[in-house]
Order: C-alpha cells, then structure tokens, then sequence
C-alpha cells in the first residue's frame, strides 16, 4: 500500500470516528432534550394538581348560635344580623375591591330569582369602605347594599385568611337558619360557585 493509500484510509477512519463522536453526542444531546422534556411535564403536571387541590371547595355543617353584629352598607344605613330574625340569612364574605370574580358573582346571585323566592337574605361583607367598593358594584350592575366591615365581623365568623390574603375573607358564605343558628360554611377559593349550586346546598341545609 502506497502512502497515498494510508494517507486516504486514516482520513477514512478519522472521519468516521468523527461521525461516531457526533452520532454519540447527539444521542445524548436527545435523551437530554427528552428527560427535559419529560421534567418539564412532570412539574406542570404537579403544578395543576396543586393548584386544583389549593382551590378545592371547603363546606361543612354547623351548629351554633351566629354571632350578632350591626355594620354600616354602601347605601348610609346601618343593618344588625337580629334585623332578619324569623328568615334565613346568607352571608358572601369575599374579597372585595379590586376582586372583578367577588362582584360578578354576587351579581349573578341577584339575577337568580330562587333566593327571593325561597325568602334567604344574601348579605355581602367586605373590608372596604363605601368609596372602595362602590365602582365595582357600578361596574357589574349589583344593587345590594354592601356591608362594611373592620375585619371584627369576618373574624367573628372565620372567614379571614381563607382565600390568597392572610388578613382578608376569601369567597365565603355563612348559612344562618330562622332561628339565628349558624347552620353552614362553605370556601370557594376558586372564587365562583353557580347561584343554582349554591341555592341547593343552602336549601339543603335550611
């Protein structure tokens, strides 16, 4: 063999070690890409499950005497829980200001003729004042009077800390029967329920 021959079969074979390097290295480039890949599946997969899980609904029976208050409403006048004695009350702790979610759905709880009908006064409380709150309620068209509370009330019935801020009420409701007795709590932290869904469990608990 002539040196133009070694010289050619070393080029040979070094441009297929070269090609064996490349074939190597990308098959780990690729199981790389893919266990990535994979991670990144794994994460967003746990991420959802924790998010769906955080924004589960909490909903228990109760049995006790509703505390009373008296609070101040958007509309100037001043309203005490004993107002409603004799007929089931709902309170809707929420968020309030700046919580687009909390007013929309107490607008579509007005529109729902079912707790008219059934004689359930829905009551919403939030830590604002009436210069907070009362855009929103303009904006999603609510004509419920608001009740303005210090925190005193919605830390009365437990309903701080339930949502994504430690100091204020998360998307609550408070079932108190005729009697004054609190009788039903249930947290929405996903910040909706159906009106239709909720007039059926607060039915099924009157």
């Amino acid at each position: 063999m002539n040196t133009l021959d070694v010289h050619k079969k070393s080029r040979r074979e070094a441009l297929r070690a070269q090609r064996e390097r490349e074939d190597r290295t990308e098959i780990v480039r690729k199981r790389v890409r893919l266990a990535t890949t994979v991670m990144a599946c794994v994460l967003v997969t746990a991420l959802v499950a924790f998010g769906l899980w955080n924004a589960r609904p909490e909903s228990r029976a109760t049995s006790e005497a509703a505390p009373d208050f008296t609070l101040q409403t958007t509309a100037g006048s001043t309203v005490s829980l004993s107002d409603y004695r004799g007929r089931p009350v709902l309170l809707y702790f929420n968020e309030g200001a700046g919580c687009g979610a909390c007013t929309e759905q107490m607008a579509a709880i007005e529109k729902d003729p079912g707790f008219t009908r059934a004689g359930i006064a829905v009551l919403p409380i939030v830590m604002n004042t009436a210069a907070q709150i009362e855009p929103d309620l303009k904006q999603y068209g609510v004509t419920t009077p608001y009740l303005l509370d210090d925190g005193t009330v919605s830390k009365e019935y437990d309903a701080l800390g339930k949502g994504m801020h430690e100091n204020l009420p998360g998307h609550g409701f408070v079932l108190i029967n005729a009697k004054g007795d609190q009788v039903w709590q249930g947290n929405y932290p996903s910040m909706w329920i159906a009106p239709t869904d909720l007039l059926k469990k607060v039915n099924a608990e009157i």
